[in-house]
């Protein structure tokens, strides 16, 4: 199905984790000082939520804590033609689990000084984009 702004095949709710699963660098989009921020992060996909880790003092961490905040994630080819986004929205809290057990599974280069945030995927959207434009030679 193709959704009604044209970025191509809109994908179900279980095709979007699935690629969310393949990344591993997405964007966290938050409100810092009442206007809005974004942040690159390293993340994993625990059940059916977003975990990274994040410096407990940094702005992302105030701002996202205890917060509805969207995530994006996406790969696309490196001429723009085909690819596939992913975004979600949910409550960004600290997981009410060990931190050893989430540091595990989170693919960040250090952690000291760092804690946990968790997005539940509460609505999610996806987009698969393929570019199958015709190329038509100049002075035709």
């Amino acid at each position: 199905m193709v959704d009604d702004v044209g970025f191509g095949l809109l994908l179900d709710r279980q095709q979007c984790l699935a690629l969310l699963r393949t990344a591993s660098l997405g964007r966290v989009i938050f409100t810092h000082r009442a206007m809005p921020a974004v942040r690159p992060v390293r993340f994993t996909v625990v059940d059916e939520a977003v975990v990274f880790a994040v410096p407990t003092g940094s702005p992302l961490y105030a701002g996202a804590r205890d917060a509805v905040v969207a995530f994006e994630a996406d790969d696309f080819a490196a001429d723009f033609g085909a690819g596939w986004y992913v975004s979600i929205l949910g409550r960004a809290t600290e997981p009410a689990v060990d931190d050893t057990d989430v540091a595990c599974l989170c693919p960040c280069p250090s952690l000291a000084g760092r804690r946990f945030l968790r997005i539940p995927v509460e609505a999610v959207t996806g987009h698969r984009i393929a570019c199958h434009a015709e190329v038509t030679p100049r002075n035709q």
